[in-house]
């Protein structure tokens, strides 16, 4: 069964507006957990126990002054907070919460996801590299030398911890046989891959950080050393569609890694579409709690638990995977 076009935008137009109140709330939560972490309070002001402070936050940049730097190069400057929001915003509607559905009180059928091909992982991954552009060009057409040098530190990021990133998720691909996310969730009934791709799993979660630019990966905008990276320049509404982007992608990778290690909508007694929501919970939660505990890194550590550490441990996990599934 294929959905229609029209229940695919329906979808893909409630997926959006889901993932956009719960990047909103999310951010909440973190601001309370840190909160709690570190002895404070956090939001507590704007509305019962602080839960419109999301709300004031939007407000508060829907007032700022807008302003294109001079010497910058405006249609580019403009464009490069869409190209970063429009690819995370992408990436998440090839995630399944389940197979079938039935629309209630009729006899309609729908999928649970926005699609799913023979190579999802395979789309994700490009339209995840497409976002890299978003951050390139946002540095670059700032006019701003500050901003140029933290886009080039934030793209070697990316890029170096890509290659780990690959290499860890194709064991998955091994085991399973294939690259469709509703596949290898449904692969994943008897025995979640967290298991036998333990190693993968470690180094999918280290890279994932990374990629997130999630703390204690975060050169990508260290205060202290790049005057806060490639949106120096950037204000108002469009700095908050980078940094939007920056935790849906932390949201969508929380997805992909239950999908690939924890069975994606799979599990007892609870419906697929609140496993799938535990699950990404649980994986954002676990991001907010390094948040609170570790310090950042500097650029040559990251560049070298990336190349020396992460690459020959996924490249072995690789290698012991093939190894297993050839002579099984």
């Amino acid at each position: 069964m294929v959905d229609g076009v029209i229940a695919t935008i329906i979808k893909a137009f409630l997926l959006i507006n889901v993932l956009m109140v719960f990047f909103a709330f999310m951010t909440w939560v973190e601001r309370k957990l840190i909160g709690r972490f570190q002895a404070r309070y956090g939001p507590n002001r704007v509305g019962p126990y602080g839960l419109m402070q999301p709300i004031a936050d939007l407000g508060k940049m829907l007032q700022k002054e807008n302003m294109i730097p001079d010497g910058a190069r405006p249609k580019l400057y403009l464009f490069a907070p869409w190209i970063a929001m429009a690819c995370a915003l992408g990436a998440f509607g090839l995630m399944p919460f389940g197979n079938v559905a039935t629309l209630p009180f009729t006899d309609y059928t729908f999928h649970l996801y926005i699609a799913d091909t023979s190579v999802s992982l395979l789309v994700v991954a490009a339209i995840g590299s497409l976002g890299f552009y978003g951050l390139m060009i946002g540095g670059w057409a700032s006019s701003s030398k500050y901003a140029l040098l933290g886009g080039m530190r934030a793209i070697a990021q990316l890029v170096s911890y890509e290659v780990a990133f690959t290499l860890a998720v194709i064991g998955v691909i091994i085991q399973a046989s294939s690259l469709s996310f509703v596949t290898i969730s449904n692969a994943q009934d008897n025995l979640w891959y967290f298991i036998p791709q333990i190693l993968g799993f470690l180094v999918f979660f280290v890279a994932a950080v990374a990629e997130s630019n999630r703390p204690p990966f975060d050169l990508t905008e260290a205060d202290g050393e790049v005057v806060a990276g490639y949106h120096t320049e950037y204000g108002g509404m469009r700095y908050a569609m980078f940094a939007a982007a920056e935790f849906v992608n932390a949201i969508t990778l929380s997805a992909l890694g239950a999908v690939l290690f924890f069975g994606g909508p799979s599990g007892p007694y609870l419906p697929g579409p609140l496993w799938m929501l535990i699950k990404i919970g649980a994986f954002l939660f676990v991001l907010i709690w390094i948040r609170a505990t570790l310090p950042r890194v500097r650029f040559d550590q990251l560049m070298k638990l990336g190349w020396k550490v992460l690459l020959p441990v996924a490249t072995l996990n690789l290698l012991i995977t093939a190894a297993v599934v050839a002579y099984r």
